[in-house]
């Protein structure tokens, strides 16, 4: 079965969990004998880990004039054909010509190089909507050239590519959803997106979700069949412990860390009332927000504001090694979010022997047993359970061992055992 594999990040340019997933993913689906995946994304830096998928760029796939139509978020479009063969990556940028392109009923342009190539950033700028739209001309043109059995796409800013590789070839879709704009605005929704996440879902022949939770909302909130609605929860991928990362702190104080986006649906508002609650019953510990976003300048303003700043440190956005640095640095992992539809991230600290506390509003909460689940607005649980591990000894080690076994189990080769029993089930 050859897969056709639509994703806007891949490992190690990723802003979150989608690019780790996806990872993940195909590497558990490239030990399933006679499964091939071509995997897609916007801009392939030449960096990407290759011994588990064949990964290419839209930006690296030469252009034609031709005449495109693909219905949806993209209506119809005097563009581009993509060449049949797949070139390696070309960063020749120096000439430029255009191309009058119809968008959803108004008159853009898309840009090529002197190759004939669309440029793409395969970041979140500010031209994003742009980059949707050409990604999904190259998806129609791979899809009435390449040779494959069915669609895979992975989250939002792919479903119109996956609609367009259909529309193309008339091959089956399968759309991932690894979160919704349920979860990240907190219910307030952008129209767009919720247009593109439900057109995607409907169009598509199988939808994947990474939790219950999640199921639940595309059931509710974007009236899907739920027969057509298949649950597979994520997993980790195996490290070995690496002893060059652990690092003496220094100091005899026990480390708190939350490490994350720092946005609403995060909860690190939360971290911020809990730590407070914590610091004014014990004083030997420490707390550290690892992470990036909208909310940081708030959170710092509110630590400044409680006074618990000579107690609380800001690392900023943390990757590769140093993510390792921070767990095995830490004593306590806290997850407080709003509405996470599944949260890789406990289990790479369970990994490194780290005890967690997870909202109840998570998926991974779903399948760990060794976790301490606490609802997200109640700071008052949290605090107490952050205090009984960092005051118990015996309640550390139970979390600590019993939380690594646990997770050890949780292999992406399983998770890819049940995503190719979705991918049968569309032939069966």
């Amino acid at each position: 079965m050859k897969v056709l594999m639509f994703g806007w990040e891949f490992p190690p340019h990723i802003s979150g969990g989608l690019g780790t997933a996806c990872y993940g993913l195909t590497k558990g689906l490239s030990k399933i004998p006679e499964l091939d995946v071509l995997f897609v994304v916007p801009k392939a830096f030449g960096d990407e880990p290759g011994e588990a998928v064949r990964l290419i760029g839209a930006n690296q796939v030469p252009v034609m004039q031709k005449k495109i139509k693909v219905q949806g978020f993209v209506h119809s479009m005097n563009v581009m054909e993509v060449g049949v063969n797949i070139v390696p990556y070309l960063s020749h940028e120096e000439y430029e010509k255009s191309y009058e392109v119809n968008v959803g009923g108004s008159n853009r342009y898309v840009t090529t190089d002197d190759k004939g190539l669309l440029p793409f950033t395969g970041t979140y700028g500010p031209n994003l909507y742009q980059e949707i739209a050409n990604y999904s001309v190259v998806a129609s043109v791979l899809g009435s050239e390449q040779e494959f059995d069915l669609i895979h796409a992975h989250d939002w800013l792919t479903y119109p590519a996956g609609i367009a590789a259909k529309e193309a070839s008339g091959k089956p879709l399968v759309v991932h959803v690894h979160a919704t704009d349920f979860d990240r605005s907190g219910g307030n929704v952008n129209p767009a997106v919720y247009e593109i996440e439900k057109q995607g879902m409907m169009a598509a022949d199988r939808v994947i979700t990474v939790s219950n939770l999640t199921r639940n909302i595309v059931i509710e909130k974007y009236g899907i069949d739920p027969s057509k609605v298949f649950t597979v929860y994520n997993a980790v991928e195996p490290i070995a412990v690496k002893e060059h990362l652990k690092m003496d702190k220094g100091f005899d104080e026990k480390i708190v860390t939350f490490l994350g986006r720092v946005t609403m649906q995060k909860g690190p508002e939360y971290f911020i009332e809990v730590a407070n609650k914590v610091l004014k019953r014990m004083k030997n510990v420490r707390f550290v927000m690892a992470g990036s976003g909208d909310m940081l300048n708030k959170m710092i303003a509110r630590a400044a504001k409680l006074k618990i700043m000579d107690k609380f440190h800001f690392t900023g956005f943390l990757t590769g090694d140093d993510v390792y640095r921070m767990y095995y640095m830490s004593d306590v992992y806290v997850m407080p979010s709003v509405s996470e539809p599944f949260g890789i991230s406990p289990l790479e600290a369970m990994q490194s022997n780290v005890p967690v506390i997870i909202s109840n509003q998570s998926g991974v909460a779903e399948v760990l047993n060794h976790a301490v689940k606490v609802d997200f607005w109640d700071v008052d649980a949290m605090a107490d359970a952050i205090y009984g591990i960092l005051n118990y000894p015996a309640l550390y080690q139970t979390f600590s061992n019993f939380g690594k076994n646990e997770v050890e189990g949780l292999k992406w080769e399983n998770s890819a055992i049940r995503v190719k029993e979705v991918y049968d089930s569309i032939f069966a």
